[in-house]
């Protein structure tokens, strides 16, 4: 039998160890112009405090999501960045042209687009 070289035992040792939190860290900082639009999804979905209002109706952060992610897989096509879906999609009621607006319990209210730009920024 071959006797493998002291640096691939090190690095057989060490990759189990190293390789996880670099994955995770790929994973916090989407790359692609899409993974960072799935991320804002998600961030929507996640969110405790904080209610959307469109035309005039009020949501939970998880039907927000959904509608959002709905909203652009039916205009995939025209959105090429996340600055794009925020702008095309995220913003405003293609039906009514209202704003969309986000409710932060105790804070008020403002234009979705707030906090979209803030979190793309994060």
């Amino acid at each position: 039998m071959t006797k493998l070289p002291k640096i691939a035992l090190a690095l057989a040792a060490f990759l189990p160890i190293a390789l996880p939190p670099l994955l995770l860290d790929a994973q916090a900082h989407p790359s692609s112009e899409k993974q960072k639009i799935e991320l804002l999804i998600k961030r929507v979905g996640e969110l405790k405090d904080v209610k959307f209002v469109r035309n005039g109706s009020t949501y939970n952060p998880g039907t927000a999501a959904a509608f959002l992610c709905r909203k652009w897989q039916a205009n995939e096509s025209q959105i090429k960045t996340a600055r794009d879906f925020i702008e095309k999609i995220a913003s405003f009621s293609g039906t009514s042209g209202k704003d969309y607006l986000s409710l932060r319990i105790n804070r008020g209210q403002y234009p979705s687009n707030y906090y979209f730009g803030w979190r793309l920024t994060r």
